[in-house]
């Protein structure tokens, strides 16, 4: 996860510059995991490093300007101009204005999200420096008041009691121990982090308690953002109120649990699959957030190349064959999946699909859930839709044997198949077939199409700036001199509309290999991957580095997605 990432950079840094030892940071980090909080607040906690150290040391790191908060004159009118619940929300604290900056100190000056908060709340440019975090939780204490409260206080005032409605899910409380999740603050509080969450289109919202400490998480563009720490005595009564919308069972905390809730935020209808998760110090649940206004129906919209679009536009019009698609999860593939329905999805097809979950309903196609514990299963609900005239199935995940061999079948007898399987390309999805025992003529016999993919963030159109190529960087994508020289290169120069991180929204990047003639041959003979690679490129399939290159050329993403996304041929 990106904030772990972080942690550890931060952490090989300091043992690097000696300023603390690898016993030291291990067990810093140890603390963190029981206790939450960053990794610098646990470093100075245990007594291995003081805050004026780590606060020079980080802004070295950073190359901005290191503020010792100890004894510091706080002017409090520069406090007034940052509202309490903004500067307890992402542990920041204005010190200086200069006309129309203002002076920021910050734990973490790499927070987009607040400099974006008070850039819009104050009409001001922020100038940020860094400050030992305990140091700034301090202050706030001492200036604003807790700081727990006063975020709870005035995040409680930002939402009204009709902004977010529960259309399907439970309101009632299961067990009078529970009552508090049902009083007005906690309510309200959960309404909040819900409707901050879509608003700044995010796909999940991570609820995390640690012994010490209760924190929220959003993943935005496929990136994690720490946006608040509620109170720790909250912590159960979040839960058992996120429990009961999602009408699951409050009093068992030993076990996972899934289940959904739907919402409606203005005039927005919106689905969110709850999943909670026991761990050491009370359950995390991760929500994720299924917008259908977000969903993109439309082949055309999803980032293809001209040339892509129309291969995978031949596959899925054709009569029969399985057509797979691959990739690791949060990679877009049911967005494909569903782009691929809509387009066949006319009065003349059936068309059934086994999904777990369904993720978004849609009008003329016959959704089945998945419920493996009164076996219903891919391979049972495949098997009840062969005898119910399919003309297109959709199987969400093809996981055994038994599923693959059913869904061959039905291909075999004039059905078209899409599925998913999770591979990291396309070639490698043969030989993960093979591997589940399906022989290989059966494979080259049936699958006309896979179709492994990723997402890339895309370049923030209100701040796309030019800039210079790294000669190895054009070096390792194969783009010589001369033809980098015909190309003007982009990145994001980080805006408002961006949060300042210089990307907004994303767009997927394809490998497809259609399975033609030498191919199937090829498969006869059970070959390793890279064997089938080597054909398929020599047949013309681009791979996802070839794909994720173009989309950089074009201007459209920057060559450390590229990186971020794709392995090197």
């Amino acid at each position: 996860m990106q904030a772990n990432k972080r942690n550890v950079q931060l952490g090989k840094m300091l043992v690097d510059a000696g300023i603390i030892s690898q016993e030291n940071l291990e067990k810093a980090l140890l603390k963190q995991s029981e206790d939450g909080g960053s990794l610098g607040t646990n470093l100075i906690k245990s007594g291995f490093v003081d805050e004026k150290t780590l606060t020079e040391f980080l802004g070295k790191q950073y190359n901005l300007e290191a503020v010792d908060l100890s004894n510091y004159d706080f002017d409090t009118n520069v406090l007034k101009i940052i509202p309490a619940n903004i500067v307890t929300k992402y542990t920041v604290l204005p010190i200086r204005k200069r006309g129309n900056i203002i002076t920021l100190a910050m734990a973490n000056p790499r927070n987009i999200f607040a400099i974006d908060d008070i850039k819009f709340t104050t009409g001001c440019e922020v100038n940020p420096v860094v400050a030992a975090e305990t140091l700034i939780r301090k202050a706030i204490d001492d200036y604003y008041g807790n700081s727990s409260d006063v975020l709870l206080e005035n995040v409680l005032k930002d939402i009204e009691d009709g902004d977010v409605e529960l259309v399907e899910g439970s309101t009632e409380d299961e067990a009078a121990e529970f009552q508090a999740a049902e009083d007005a603050p906690v309510v309200k509080l959960v309404n909040s982090i819900i409707s901050d969450a879509v608003n700044k289109h995010a796909s999940d919202i991570h609820i995390e308690p640690y012994e010490k400490s209760f924190r929220v998480r959003f993943r935005i563009d496929g990136v994690l953002y720490e946006v608040m720490e509620p109170p720790l005595r909250m912590r159960g009564a979040i839960t058992s109120r996120i429990k009961i919308m999602a009408e699951l069972d409050i009093a068992e905390r030993r076990l996972p649990q899934d289940g959904r809730i739907k919402i409606r935020l203005k005039s927005k209808t919106i689905d969110l699959r709850v999943s909670t998760l026991p761990t050491l110090f009370g359950e995390k649940i991760v929500m994720r957030i299924l917008d259908k206004g977000n969903l993109m129906l439309d082949l055309t919209m999803l980032g293809l190349e001209e040339e892509e679009h129309e291969k995978l536009k031949r596959a899925i019009l054709a009569p029969n064959g399985i057509v797979l698609v691959t990739g690791p999860t949060g990679s877009g593939k049911t967005t494909t999946l569903y782009s691929c329905l809509n387009l066949v999805n006319t009065p003349e097809n059936n068309i059934m699909t086994a999904e777990d979950p369904v993720e978004y309903n849609m009008r003329g196609i016959n959704q089945v859930q998945m419920k493996s514990e009164i076996g219903l299963t891919f391979s049972a609900a495949l098997r009840s839709f062969l005898r119910q005239d399919p003309d297109t199935i959709l199987v969400g995940e093809t996981r055994d044997k038994e599923t693959a061999e059913i869904a061959i079948k039905a291909a075999l007898t004039g059905h078209l198949v899409l599925s998913t399987l999770h591979t990291n390309d396309a070639p490698s999805t043969i030989s993960r077939l093979i591997d589940m025992g399906i022989e290989p003529f059966m494979v080259s016999s049936s699958v006309i199409f896979i179709l492994a993919q990723r997402l890339v963030r895309k370049i923030c159109t209100e701040c796309k700036t030019e800039m210079e190529i790294p000669p190895e960087i054009l070096k390792s994508f194969n783009i010589s001199q001369e033809e980098a020289d015909a190309i003007t290169f982009y990145k994001g120069a980080g805006c408002h509309n961006c949060s300042e991180t210089g990307y907004r929204g994303r767009l997927a990047i394809y490998e497809m290999m259609e399975l033609t003639d030498p191919i199937k041959d090829l498969i006869l003979k059970n070959p390793p991957a890279n064997e089938i690679k080597a054909l398929a490129r020599k047949e013309g399939m681009n791979t996802l580095r070839d794909s994720a290159i173009i989309k950089f050329k074009n201007g459209i993403t920057t060559y450390e997605e590229v990186i971020r996304v794709s392995v090197a041929d």
